[in-house]
């Protein structure tokens, strides 16, 4: 396993500060090491909203990262923010309403996250969980179990919605596995 830099990026509401919160978990039960960070704009909801997730083998002596290897971005405004953060070689995902600028990386990800989220849970609070649905495919199973990413899922949403939200992430999964057929 190599040290993943990961960075979530979308308005506030959508919840990508819980997903980095439930990845960062899964990675600790992992064993994993993991730090956390998060930052929205002033406005909150609505507003400019960045989260932040190291997870490494290894000790992590700094807690920023320095150049994304996983981008994710729900919103067109947080996608122009933060492209520039992605490493050459990272890899993007985008929800498809998103307008990509052309110098992007080659392995870039445009998924359905917001329509799924509205068509097929019937809210769009699930969007994040989606996210990490796809984010845990590219990553793999060795990295994190399946099980544990469940739990931590499971932990950290109201006990109502859980059910809801293992199916949001099974979504998020079968949308990067549709990408590679």
């Amino acid at each position: 396993m190599e040290r993943y830099e990961i960075r979530l990026s979308g308005s506030g509401g959508q919840g990508v500060i819980l997903a980095s919160i439930i990845l960062a978990d899964a990675a600790i039960e992992q064993g994993l090491n993991a730090i956390q960070t998060q930052s929205y704009g002033p406005e909150a909801r609505g507003g400019a909203s960045k989260a932040e997730v190291i997870i490494c083998r290894d000790e992590i002596s700094y807690p920023k990262i320095r150049k994304a290897n996983i981008l994710l971005s729900l919103t067109q405004k947080a996608y122009d923010k933060y492209i520039g953060s992605l490493d050459r070689d990272g890899l993007l995902i985008v929800d498809e309403g998103i307008e990509l600028s052309g110098n992007d990386p080659i392995k870039a990800y445009r998924l359905p996250i917001l329509k799924n989220a509205i068509e097929k849970f019937d809210t769009g609070m699930v969007a994040n969980i989606i996210s990490i649905g796809a984010i845990y495919e590219l990553i793999g199973e060795d990295v994190i179990h399946k099980d544990i990413m469940i739990r931590s899922i499971s932990e950290r949403v109201p006990p109502p919605t859980v059910q809801k939200n293992i199916e949001a992430f099974e979504e998020g999964i079968r949308l990067i596995r549709g990408y590679y057929e």
